[in-house]
């Protein structure tokens, strides 16, 4: 059989990241709370940066969320039938390919939409797909904050949410998110969404801030992001790498906190940022789910959940979930 070559459709290009990335900044560093989106730590350092987390004996989420799979897709192929699968936020789509190995072989797979925000990870991954899987496969360079909406519809479909990466949203954010997922997913299809579970606060800490500092690496590369984009003068090594959990709210907080009064100039957006002594820039929120508390919003999104499994040691969940009614 001929192997069909993906296609690839681009609704961000690098005018409207630099369009976001300019907004994001002025907006997050102009007030007294300096905040900057989790968006903008994923350029090529800042992926190899989390692929080498993603490896580190303090971080379970994914090998946890990856044993999940291993054992339950096959069990979510037979139950959705699905025969086209979105994943929001593919990347690399590694993960993902166990579940399109069990949609492979109970024989529904048509179609993979691969939703990504980097263009050049997801040409990659949508090329190995191609070679892999005798399938058409849909590439979108996007915003999931902008343009779910975009995500071809039709058919049995599977929307995969994986990462916990849902927790990187505020609670309002959230439900607009699952609003859009049960808007799209229509009558017949499913999403799956990944969530890291609540547990002891020593672990979270110890996940956010490893002992060999990668990921403190990772969280002052976005300052090397806006030096690089936007002709700022950051020096990241004038920020400490800083994690707090926040039990009311129920969520680890990254923050890069001043080690010194100083001034940053962004250069082409013409502002200069004050920071005084021990200041902070909150960089990432990941919040951290009871058992019901996700079946809770899903419901809130006319959203129901049809299964849920967990890792062995009660760490991460996936969760299966239909429109309801």
């Amino acid at each position: 059989m001929m192997r069909r070559r993906p296609t690839l459709d681009v609704l961000v290009d690098s005018t409207d990241r630099r369009r976001a990335l300019c907004v994001d900044v002025e907006s997050g560093l102009g007030g007294p709370d300096k905040h900057i989106p989790p968006t903008w730590f994923y350029d090529e350092a800042g992926s190899r940066l989390f692929d080498e987390i993603t490896r580190l004996p303090e971080y379970y989420p994914t090998r946890a969320e990856r044993s999940i799979l291993a054992e339950a897709a096959r069990e979510i192929a037979l139950e959705t039938r699905a025969d086209t699968l979105v994943e929001i936020g593919s990347g690399t789509s590694e993960k993902t390919r166990l579940l399109l190995d069990a949609l492979a072989e109970v024989g529904s797979l048509e179609r993979v939409v691969l939703f990504d925000i980097s263009a050049d990870v997801l040409t990659e991954a949508a090329a190995e797909l191609g070679r892999r899987y005798e399938v058409d496969v849909h590439a979108l360079v996007g915003d999931f904050r902008r343009h779910v909406n975009r995500i071809p519809r039709g058919g049995r479909q599977l929307w995969v949410f994986l990462g916990g990466t849902i927790g990187n949203l505020t609670p309002p954010e959230r439900h607009d998110l699952l609003c859009e997922f049960e808007s799209g997913i229509g009558r017949e299809g499913h999403v799956l969404v990944g969530t890291d579970l609540r547990k002891d606060p020593a672990r979270l800490l110890a996940a956010y801030d490893d002992a060999a500092g990668v990921t403190a690496a990772f969280n002052r590369n976005v300052l090397s992001v806006i030096n690089h984009e936007l002709n700022a003068d950051f020096d990241p090594g004038a920020f400490e790498h800083c994690v707090v959990w926040d039990d009311a709210e129920g969520w680890i907080e990254m923050r890069l906190r001043a080690r010194r009064a100083h001034t940053v100039t962004v250069g082409d957006l013409g502002v200069a940022v004050r920071f005084e002594p021990a200041e902070e820039i909150l960089t990432e929120i990941s919040a951290k789910f009871t058992a019901g508390q996700l079946a809770g919003e899903l419901a809130g999104a006319g959203l129901c959940p049809r299964h849920a499994w967990v890792d062995e040691q009660g760490d991460f969940r996936l969760t299966l979930a239909q429109a309801a009614g």
